[in-house]
């Protein structure tokens, strides 16, 4: 949107998403300096972005299960299968009601729809296929999600990382409608000097002169990722600094581990700390000198974008294992290191013996740094901005 509006100041601009996100959206847009509200707020040169709801249906599928898996997790299968899928379906149709509604006047359609991936997409997309209203797709893992594969044949482009530059093989079409643009960043994500590095430290009370290891399974957390840290911690402290974000929802589930965090008069006099979540990821991330995360697009483009030596575990059980397969193309570029998620589990010293060796190897901790560093695009976002207002203005 920033791009966007840098571009073009007068676009009018529309974010549409669910009930669930509503409110980090309207704060998302507010952060990046442009208004938001009612059409009754614009006026004049006022960049504007207006926030709206809409109805969507997620499909709840779990990869490589088998029939056995189904009636093994029975509560999963009734909550999320079943019931949640039936719950799904009836907000999906709700979407593609309320979609139509909005669109079909000729005075509040779009000249241009860009779409991210992911079930509030979808019945937006749809419509838009329908009334013959252009849209843009972007596609930043490897395999693309459910929703994109269903888009991306009537896109007018799509705009894939690097990692997806043969998507025009997979889904037919030219070459002209797949174009790498790499995965936006916010730009507060990017390489710091080791000056810098040491003073982010220190702000987060960590010794200077120690290694720091900083595990993140994202903003909710990831229950086996805090277990296998749980399970190694004691010999992680040993030969680095740890920071641990547990995530909100595992939070309370981990704060047995606060007796490794011991403070005295508000300074840290351990190597570890844990947060539910910290709002300075960049800084946090920045930090360290290796990183342990979930292998999400987005997620490794900010690592790269840093510049960071990075561990990945990507969750195999996700649709399509595309965290799998983020993982496995970056490490077949010898970029970063990685663990399965069932790995983990069944051998949590796997993941500390991969820690210690990069902290312990700064030579190959830095090969790693620079070649994950060699797939950032820093123009990510100007160059998808570009590519929606050409498609909008034709």
């Amino acid at each position: 949107m920033r791009e966007i509006l840098r571009e073009k100041p007068r676009t009018r601009v529309e974010f549409w998403t669910d009930r669930k996100y509503y409110k980090n959206v309207v704060k998302i847009t507010t952060e990046i300096g442009v208004a938001w509200g009612d059409e009754s707020r614009v006026s004049g040169k006022r960049q504007y972005v207006r926030v709206r709801k809409i109805m969507a249906g997620k499909f709840h599928r779990y990869a490589g299960w088998t029939l056995a898996d189904y009636f093994k997790n029975f509560g999963t299968t009734l909550k999320d299968i079943i019931w949640g899928n039936f719950v799904g379906f009836v907000g999906f149709l709700g979407g593609i009601i309320q979609s139509f509604f909005r669109m079909v006047s000729r005075k509040n359609r779009p000249d241009v729809i860009f779409l991210k991936g992911g079930f509030v997409g979808l019945p937006v997309g749809i419509v838009a296929r329908f009334l013959k209203i252009p849209y843009v797709v972007h596609e930043s893992d490897a395999v693309p999600g459910l929703a994109n594969r269903l888009l991306i044949k009537r896109a007018t482009k799509v705009a894939v990382s690097a990692a997806g530059a043969n998507f025009a093989e997979k889904f037919g079409g030219s070459d002209e409608k797949f174009i790498v643009t790499g995965v936006p960043v916010a730009p507060e994500f990017r390489r710091v000097s080791e000056v810098k590095q040491a003073s982010l430290k220190k702000a987060f009370g960590f010794a200077v002169d120690q290694p720091l290891v900083v595990m993140t399974g994202g903003s909710q957390g990831s229950q086996h990722m805090n277990e296998a840290m749980r399970e190694i911690l004691p010999e992680m402290l040993k030969f680095t600094s740890v920071g641990l974000v547990a995530g909100r929802a595992r939070y309370e589930e981990m704060v047995d581990l606060k007796k490794y965090e011991e403070w005295n008069k508000a300074k840290l006099q351990s190597n570890f700390r844990m947060w539910a979540f910290n709002s300075a990821m960049n800084e946090l991330m920045g930090a360290a000198d290796v990183v342990i995360s979930r292998a999400g697009a987005t997620t490794i483009a900010e690592l790269a974008a840093l510049g960071k030596a990075v561990i990945l575990v990507p969750f195999e059980k996700l649709p399509g294992g595309h965290q799998t397969k983020n993982a496995e193309q970056l490490v077949d570029m010898n970029a970063v290191a990685m663990v399965g998620d069932e790995r983990m589990v069944e051998q949590p010293g796997i993941l500390l013996e991969l820690a210690k060796k990069l902290i312990k190897d700064k030579k190959l901790r830095n090969s790693l740094a620079m070649k994950l560093h060699e797939t950032y695009h820093p123009h990510a976002a100007r160059d998808l901005a570009k590519i929606i207002l050409e498609v909008g203005t034709k």
